[in-house]
């Protein structure tokens, strides 16, 4: 018993001390990119040894791939989470997507330096990462994929629907849309970009019920 909760223990300071890490590199990389950014400054904003970078991971290049990684994972779960909390509810696959939209822009909304630089990296080619990003970006549109098919299957969408094309728009939104609030109108509160959104899914823009 005592050894197995040491193990935890080592591991969740373990997990602790990544995850400050993660939120340096993210603030610093959104700063002045990635190229400009060094382990040096990355370990002193997260307030390590530069040698405590390396113990976790292997390369500044490996830091900025895990982060990626963990970064949407926490997306894909979120997404994945109102999905399923609507299910429950008894609710239909419009209400699901609706609540992935909201789920997204309280993600973005916590994590506004991580979506920049997450929307930044996906134009990019050249990227030692860019296979993971590829990865990890399919499992996030993934899970709207799923509501999309499930919402075909029962006669809630038209079977017309470009399911992989539509999901990618309807993630994509979320981000442009975000970004743009967070970068160029401020003063909204999440309530008032998730309503605008709404009427977009659905289809209400004209004011038409």
């Amino acid at each position: 018993m005592e050894s197995s909760s040491a193990t935890s223990h080592g591991s969740s300071r373990r997990e602790a001390t990544r995850q400050k890490l993660y939120e340096a590199a993210v603030t610093l990389i959104a700063e002045q990119g990635f190229s400009a950014t060094t382990v040096d400054e990355i370990a002193e904003r997260a307030g390590v040894a530069k040698g405590t970078v390396y113990y976790n991971f292997a390369s500044k290049s490996v830091l900025f791939e895990e982060l990626l990684r963990h970064g949407v994972g926490l997306l894909t779960a979120s997404l994945r989470e109102a999905a399923e909390r609507t299910a429950r509810e008894g609710r239909g696959r419009v209400d699901a997507l609706d609540a992935m939209i909201r789920a997204g822009l309280v993600f973005i909304d916590r994590y506004p330096a991580f979506t920049q630089l997450y929307v930044a990296e996906l134009w990019r080619t050249n990227r030692a990462w860019q296979s993971t990003l590829l990865v990890v970006r399919q499992e996030a549109v993934a899970v709207v994929e799923g509501v999309l098919r499930d919402g075909v299957a029962s006669g809630e969408f038209s079977d017309e629907i470009d399911v992989p094309l539509t999901a990618a728009a309807l993630v994509g939104m979320v981000l442009v849309a975000a970004l743009d609030w967070k970068s160029f109108q401020p003063e909204r509160s999440l309530d008032d970009v998730h309503a605008a959104l709404s009427r977009l899914l659905q289809g209400r823009v004209s004011g038409r019920t």
